[in-house]
């Protein structure tokens, strides 16, 4: 049977030209964290002896498909919380232990057709792009912005299109509404093609309705995190949002918007991005409250995207959807399976247990 877990994705900690990690300790993060950190996973058997682990695999969900196939679905970060993304199925070690066994036998990877695959059948992250292009956006460091939009699109969004990563863009200014500039779409070429069409015409109210734009996109990113929960998948989403200015609209509160974030599903992060000496860096760090970075100036706004998006990349890619054919057949139970990963000197492990009843020959 199916367990579903909810997690929440995305971010860790990132530094710029000036940086704020918000309350790193209070942050929850929203995974399945379990014994040990471990989700839904133990602690390797002793049997095993295996060294002190530097690696950490922490299950968020596990399954099997007749005739033979387990799938688990995990995130390796190591042992000071970081995101550890790009392994490969020959960098992971299956044992399994049956009934008549006293420990644990290795697996062929090879011969068990183990594999890294496509998590989208089970992992939906969602990120909310959200642009202030009020007056002083448009008049002074516009071209600045979209160069840096484009950039965090490219590094964030993976170069083949998947339908477990996509992203959608909206802007703001004087108005009250979150104005839609692309909506959400696995499709990176759509993305920057909006932020290129972007022009100094755009908007119609110089002001900034900052708060607005904080309230109406958490209840965007709420709604897609409930459509992309549908079907048993686990789902996340985040709200990015840049300003160069604090609310100027007045039309709601501050108040109103730090309610909104705090109250938010916990599988929604919140990130802000500030420009320029004119933004309010506590209000920004309280709304940001997964984290917040700032520029100076418009010359550093790339980087900051930039080093921003490299930690979205990171994180989103340290979970992993592994499967591969068991040996085990119709008959024998519930078997433990132990999974270690290696990634040069560091190492790590986790155990479960899966039910082969049903299992017969013909996986692939």
């Amino acid at each position: 049977m199916k367990v579903h877990s909810k997690l929440l994705v995305l971010f860790c900690t990132m530094t710029l030209v000036f940086s704020c990690g918000n309350a790193d300790d209070d942050v929850n993060f929203g995974l399945n964290t379990g014994n040990e950190g471990l989700g839904q996973g133990i602690p390797v058997d002793d049997c095993l002896n295996f060294p002190e682990s530097d690696l950490i695999l922490s299950i968020q969900d596990q399954f099997v498909t007749l005739p033979g196939k387990v799938s688990i679905f995990f995130k390796v970060s190591d042992s000071d919380e970081n995101p550890v993304p790009g392994l490969t199925a020959d960098q992971f070690t299956i044992y399994e232990q049956g009934r008549n066994d006293d420990c644990f036998n290795t697996i062929s990877t090879s011969e068990s057709f183990a594999r890294i695959s496509p998590n989208s059948q089970i992992f939906a992250n969602n990120t909310l792009l959200v642009l202030d292009l009020s007056n002083s956006v448009l008049s002074s460091s516009l071209e600045e912005l979209k160069t840096a939009s484009a950039s965090f699109i490219n590094n964030v969004m993976p170069s083949t299109t998947s339908e477990a990563f996509q992203m959608a863009i909206y802007w703001f200014d004087g108005e009250n509404e979150l104005h839609l500039l692309n909506d959400l779409t696995p499709n990176k070429d759509d993305l920057l093609g909006a932020i290129d069409g972007i022009t100094t015409d755009i908007s119609n109210d110089p002001s900034t309705d900052l708060y607005g734009a904080v309230i109406k996109s958490t209840d965007r990113a709420t709604e897609l995190l409930s459509a992309s929960s549908q079907g048993g998948k686990i789902a996340a989403a985040s709200v990015v949002i840049f300003t160069d200015g604090t609310d100027q609209a007045s039309r709601f509160t501050r108040e109103a918007a730090q309610q909104k974030v705090d109250n938010a599903n916990p599988n929604i992060s919140f990130f802000t991005i500030g420009l320029g000496s004119e933004i309010d860096t506590q209000i920004l760090t309280d709304l940001g409250k997964t984290f917040s970075v700032f520029a100076g100036n418009k010359e550093e706004l790339e980087t900051t995207f930039n080093d921003i998006s490299f930690r979205v990349s990171q994180q989103a890619n340290s979970f992993y959807l592994f499967e591969y054919c068991s040996p085990k057949r119709d008959g024998s139970g519930e078997n433990n399976l132990a999974i270690q990963v290696k990634d040069g000197s560091r190492q790590g492990g986790v155990q479960t247990k899966f039910n082969a009843n049903g299992f017969t020959g013909g996986c692939e």
